[in-house]
């Protein structure tokens, strides 16, 4: 068996990553003029399609090394850098083309890092399970936890089903961390244990386990586990809703539970501890968004420090002197709003003040050295996919290391203007519409874009690949946080339940309707695309509204019940399949009405169809059984993409190269985009 302990630097592999560090450096180099110098150029399909150069950055404790994971197309590579110059120090490449998922600085010249797989653009890596170790100049590597047998002496370090995630480095300790494990214990529940394993040898030792199934563990500021809030799903009125329960640990080791949402109505959850004692929590009602403030360990009351009535809370801003503390809170009913809650904390003045240098754009601390003195900060926006900075507190100043995207120019890409308007019921939605830059925004072909879901997913402000994609070629995009959409409460996400195929669509539509009206879209020029969800609607609006779009791109769409209740990795588990009871229907009636397959008669637009072989989340027997009910009903597709080796959203370049550039020559015929397409890299 191949382990870290036995990776021989592959000179291939080797290159490949130093290519991109060469990428970087000339990011570095060319600071914040870009690396486009393409004033009136198109960018082409392939840049918009290219993966990052980087995921994530983390500097080390002690300022020495910046540590990221570089994209090297099939896998993701641990690069570490120096921070003075953005020299390479080692590239740390898993076999058999894993690729470094979460990696943390365990010390200041040591780190742990687990393995995932790449998979499909709608789902997150698949983590393998395995956690390894080294030090940050490529000496002493570990393979900590691993699936399978080992020898008598590494037995320790083999595992079966637990799946392990970090909860905390422990700033004070150079050699252990402590984890979260989660293990099978039925087949509707897993159990959860803290653990603190050693970085050298791989050795675990409990710190104590879950009072019941279904639990996440928070720790306290001693870092044993304090707070366990555990979550149901099954309920005796829908089947399926959730629900929760908070259980705080006693010094003798016993667990009482404090909250539970059946009994007070109050959905109480555990963010984080902070070295000065303060337990941060949200808390709601079930309904509405969460407030967020402070929960007393004494009495286990909940002090409220901020709630917005529309919008959830998206992110926290944490301080960046390790003091563990939470001075802002970030909302995204449209752009985000950040608000500080501790303004007379030190880093909320260096935050506002970094902010203010970037108007526009967002700002975050991603990492922070162990002293505080040196601060990476991420700065994104609608047109930026992102750069960092390092700050430095005793010069007072930031230095720019590098462009997440270097190959696109801010200058040339769209803004994207959040908006809101009133459903046919009365409610209020909000939205995202992006302009094709240097147009008049006026009487424009349009992409209505529906996001995933329904339910949890949502739009968000920033840069969208498709969105500046499809604006560069000179069409409008417009995406609605429709009901059922995350980020606006329980309530809010609760009204998609039974509503794909009303509620939902109403709510596209009349989206759709009041940018037309707006003047902003050509109500003769607008086609409809979605992928997973999106992919539904784009073949759902059209038969609601036959006459309200011009064209319909399906992806890797659900577009037929029976498919997903017996086909889909999500009817193979008990929560599942009360999950798609109440979405879908609890009746084969109610089932077949919702879904589009059985409503190809009133598809009359030209359609195109794409899937993944190999998506599990929506089969590709969903297109198939599309694209043979529009052909039965005299409106075949256009054409059909069954992409081999995909799965649930394309995530090869090459692939994706493919996807948009069929899909854009379907918009073009149908509804007139009036920029060049340019010329993809890979045919230059």
């Amino acid at each position: 068996m191949q382990t870290l302990d036995s990776i021989v630097f592959s000179e291939a592999n080797g290159m490949n990553a130093l290519h991109k560090l060469a990428t970087l450096s000339l990011a570095a180099t060319s600071m914040m003029a870009g690396i486009v110098d393409s004033a009136n150029a198109t960018t082409s399909i392939s840049d918009f399609v290219k993966h990052p150069v980087y995921s994530t950055a983390r500097i080390s404790p002690n300022g020495e090394y910046l540590a990221i994971s570089v994209d090297q197309g099939d896998q993701d590579v641990l690069t570490i850098l120096r921070t003075k110059d953005l020299s390479p120090v080692k590239i740390n490449v898993l076999p058999d083309k894993k690729s470094v998922g979460a990696f943390y600085w365990t010390s200041p010249d040591r780190l742990m890092f687990n393995a995932v797989i790449k998979i499909g653009s709608y789902e997150r890596p698949r983590a393998t399970g395995e956690w390894f170790a080294v030090n940050a100049d490529g000496s002493q590597p570990r393979t900590l936890i691993e699936y399978g047998t080992q020898n008598a002496t590494q037995r320790s370090k083999s595992v079966g089903n637990e799946a392990f995630s970090m909860l905390d480095t422990l700033r004070d300790d150079d050699t252990n961390v402590v984890m979260l494990v989660r293990y099978p214990r039925s087949s509707t529940g897993a159990g959860t244990e803290v653990v603190m394993v050693d970085t050298l040898s791989g050795r675990r030792k409990s710190l104590g386990r879950a009072p019941r199934e279904n639990c996440s563990l928070a720790l306290g500021p001693d870092k044993q586990p304090l707070y366990a809030a555990c979550y149901d799903d099954k309920d005796e009125t829908n089947g399926y809703d959730a629900s929760n329960e908070v259980y705080q640990r006693g010094a003798d080791g016993k667990w009482s539970l404090i909250s539970a949402s059946k009994a007070d109505g109050k959905f109480l959850d555990i963010e984080r501890s902070a070295a000065n004692g303060k337990i941060y929590a949200t808390q709601s009602d079930g309904k509405g968004p969460a407030a967020f403030g402070l929960l007393n360990p004494t009495d286990g009351s909940f002090t409220e420090l901020f709630h917005d009535d529309v919008s959830e809370i998206s992110d926290m801003i944490e301080a960046a002197d390790n003091s563990e503390a939470i001075i802002g809170v970030v909302t995204e009913a449209g752009a985000p709003k950040v608000t500080m809650i501790d303004e007379a904390h030190p880093d909320a003045v260096l935050y506002q003040s970094l902010a203010m240098s970037f108007p526009g754009q967002f700002v975050d601390f991603s990492s922070a050295t162990l002293d505080g003195q040196k601060i990476i900060v991420s700065v994104r926006s609608d047109t930026n996919p992102g750069e960092l900075y390092m700050f430095d507190r005793g010069t007072n100043r930031a230095r720019f290391l590098m462009k997440s995207r270097p190959w696109i120019d801010p200058k040339q890409m769209s803004d994207m203007k959040p908006l809101s308007f009133r459903t046919r019921d009365g409610m209020t939605l909000h939205a995202y519409l992006t302009l094709p830059k240097g147009s008049d925004g006026k009487n424009l072909p349009m992409i209505v874009n529906v996001h995933g879901g329904p339910m949890g997913p949502r739009d968000n402000w920033g840069f969208d690949n498709e969105a500046q994609m499809f604006a560069s070629r000179g069409y409008a995009t417009l995406q609605i946080n429709y009901r059922g959409s995350g980020g606006f409460g329980k309530a809010f996400r609760d009204m998609a339940y039974g509503q794909w195929a009303e509620g939902i669509m109403n709510d596209i539509i009349d989206g759709t309707r009041f940018v037309i009206d707006q003047g902003y879209a050509d109500g003769k020029r607008v086609c409809i695309y979605g992928g997973s969800f999106g992919g539904y609607a784009s073949m759902m609006a059209p038969a609601r509204n036959p006459d309200l779009f011009a064209c319909a791109f399906g992806y890797v769409g659900a577009y037929d019940a029976q498919v997903q209740m017996t086909k889909s990795d999500t009817s193979k588990s008990e929560s599942g399949m009360r999950y798609l009871l109440r979405a879908l229907g609890s009746t084969r009636a109610e089932r077949d009405a919702m879904s589009p397959v059985n409503h190809a008669s009133q598809i009359k637009l030209p359609v195109y169809l794409a899937a993944g072989a190999r998506d599990q989340r929506c089969p590709p027997e969903n297109t198939e059984a599309m694209a043979k009910a529009l052909t039965s009903a005299g409106n075949p597709p256009e054409g059909v993409i069954i992409q081999s080796g995909e799965e649930h959203g394309f995530y090869k370049e090459e692939n994706n190269l493919n996807l948009y550039t069929k899909m854009l020559s379907f918009f073009d015929k149908h509804i007139g985009g009036k920029v060049d397409v340019g010329v993809p890299a890979s045919a230059n």
